[in-house]
């Protein structure tokens, strides 16, 4: 069992087209979407951070450049800040990166997709234990809570097994995701598996608990990943490395029901449930918005 767990290493996949949302993602990377004031990147790099993240690895594509110009220094817009006396949005502007991290950016060369994206990343990785982070699943826990990620780390610290992150998907709702077998579930909540399937129908899924974007992996998933051929639509799946992983008997893998308001951000309807969400929460927009909800809601058409 591994007794520390230092740099924390996380896996940002981020080459995807982002294609739910054309035009929009035309020239613009999905995960650069704004919720309110922050692009949806920049949630999940904080929910590393707070859950003790030092390495922050992004896989992108050649049409992303866009993240690592966002994570970078803005010397004129600091300069032009600094000249104008400005410390509000100039802490505002040095707060995207947190302090003490590291920023590695991979290319994934061919959209082979999620499990591939992953691999990629094994060479910043090695044999370090880390956790892998899709930004388009937003989540959010109350003040003073531990977020998703440090959730599932700390699972990993208690069992020493690859921990998945997973929710209930409502009826056919599971068959967006990859669904988790549970052989049986301990008296604090943690799942031990016996397999993964992803994306069955219904009928065939052998639970309601669907992976919901957070992982923490011992590094023997990347062996399994070398060796997984092309799946469903001649992908990489992460989920049928993850499947050989929990049937290793030298690894196997846990579940962990992750507490937290979770937005499917990959989908419109999720991304607009987040932005009113968090327009709703926020310490300035929050009131003003909240009243404009109701006026527009007294003159909105009967349907």
């Amino acid at each position: 069992m591994y007794s520390f767990w230092n740099p924390v290493k996380v896996i940002f996949p981020v080459a995807g087209f982002g294609t739910r949302f054309l035009p929009a993602t035309k020239a613009t990377p999905k995960e650069m979407l704004p919720v309110v004031d922050k692009p949806l990147i920049q949630y999940a790099v904080e929910e590393a951070a707070a859950a003790g993240a030092t390495e922050m690895i992004f896989v992108t594509g050649r049409n992303k450049r866009a993240i690592e110009d966002y994570f970078d220094r803005a010397y004129e817009l600091e300069s032009e800040l600094v000249l104008k006396n400005d410390t509000q949005l100039l802490e505002q502007l040095r707060s995207t990166v947190p302090a003490g991290a590291k920023f590695i950016f991979i290319r994934q060369g061919d959209p082979l997709g999620l499990g591939h994206a992953v691999l990629c990343a094994q060479p910043a990785v090695g044999d370090h234990p880390f956790a892998v982070m899709l930004a388009d699943e937003l989540l959010h826990t109350a003040a003073g809570e531990p977020n998703p990620t440090a959730q599932l780390i700390a699972a990993f610290r208690a069992t020493g097994k690859s921990v998945i992150g997973v929710g209930h998907a409502e009826g056919k709702s599971i068959e967006r995701y990859g669904c988790v077998d549970i052989a049986h579930t301990d008296a604090n909540g943690v799942m031990t598996l016996q397999g993964m399937v992803e994306k069955p129908k219904l009928a065939d899924a052998p639970s309601q608990f669907g992976a919901f974007g957070r992982y923490v992996f011992d590094a023997k998933l990347f062996a399994h990943l070398a060796k997984t051929a092309p799946g469903r639509g001649g992908e990489i799946q992460l989920t049928d490395a993850i499947a050989a992983l929990i049937a290793d008997p030298s690894a196997g893998a846990v579940a962990v029901n992750m507490q937290a308001q979770r937005y499917d951000c990959g989908t419109k309807i999720g991304f607009l449930e987040a932005t009113v969400d968090f327009a709703l929460r926020h310490p300035e927009l929050g009131n003003v918005f909240a009243q404009f909800l109701r006026e527009r809601a007294t003159r909105l058409p009967r349907t």
